[in-house]
C-alpha cells in the first residue's frame, strides 16, 4: 500500500469517526493536523439509527476529538496513529510528507511567525550543500540541503543578499 493510499484510509476513518460523533447539523473543529490524500476516498456510511435513550445518552457525552499520535518504532521509521487507524512511514514517506505539508502550509493563513519563540527547537545542518541560480531580474534562487527538511528553495532579490552577506559578515 502506497502512502496515498495509507493516507486514505487514515482520512475515511477519520470522517467516519467524526460523523459518528456530530449530528448532521453539528460542524466538527478543525483538527490541530489533517492530511488528506490526492486520490478519491469513498464516502462513509451513514451511522445506523440509534434509540431515543442511547440518542440522549450519547448527546449527554461530550464528543472526544481524535488525536494525532506520531511515534518511533524504529531509527529508520515513524508511525502515526489517528483514531486507532495507523501509517509506518519510511524515510522517503516521511520526506514526501514533509514535503506535502510545506505546500499546503505556505498557502495557508496566519503565515508563520515572524520571530522566534523562546524554546523553539530546530536541527541545524551544519555547512550544508547548497545550490545557486541567478534569475534574468537579478533575483538569486538559493537552494539548500537541510538533513531533515530535505531541498529547501529560497529568492533572494539583490538588496536581500546584500544584506545577509551583511549579517552573515558581521562581527
Amino acid at each position: 500500500m502506497n502512502l496515498h493510499d495509507q493516507l486514505g484510509a487514515l482520512e475515511s476513518s477519520l470522517d467516519t469517526l467524526l460523523q459518528s460523533a456530530t449530528s448532521p447539523d453539528d460542524q466538527p473543529a478543525p483538527l490541530p493536523m489533517r492530511v488528506t490524500s490526492a486520490e478519491p476516498v469513498a464516502p462513509a456510511a451513514e451511522p445506523a439509527p440509534l434509540g431515543a435513550e442511547a440518542e440522549r445518552e450519547q448527546a449527554a457525552r461530550p464528543a472526544e476529538k481524535p488525536t494525532l499520535t506520531v511515534s518511533r518504532p524504529d531509527r529508520d521509521a515513524i508511525e502515526m496513529t489517528i483514531a486507532g487507524q495507523s501509517v509506518l512511514l519510511s524515510p522517503e514517506g516521511v520526506s514526501e510528507l514533509i514535503e506535502e505539508l510545506a505546500n499546503v502550509r505556505a498557502s495557508m493563513t496566519p503565515d508563520q511567525p515572524v520571530g522566534i519563540a523562546p524554546g523553539w527547537r530546530f536541527a541545524a545542518t551544519k555547512n550544508p550543500l547548497m545550490a545557486v541560480q541567478k534569475h534574468a531580474n537579478g533575483d538569486r534562487l538559493l537552494i539548500m540541503r537541510h538533513g531533515g527538511h530535505g531541498w529547501v528553495p529560497f529568492t533572494f532579490s539583490p538588496h536581500a543578499v546584500v544584506e545577509m552577506y551583511a549579517l552573515l559578515t558581521k562581527k
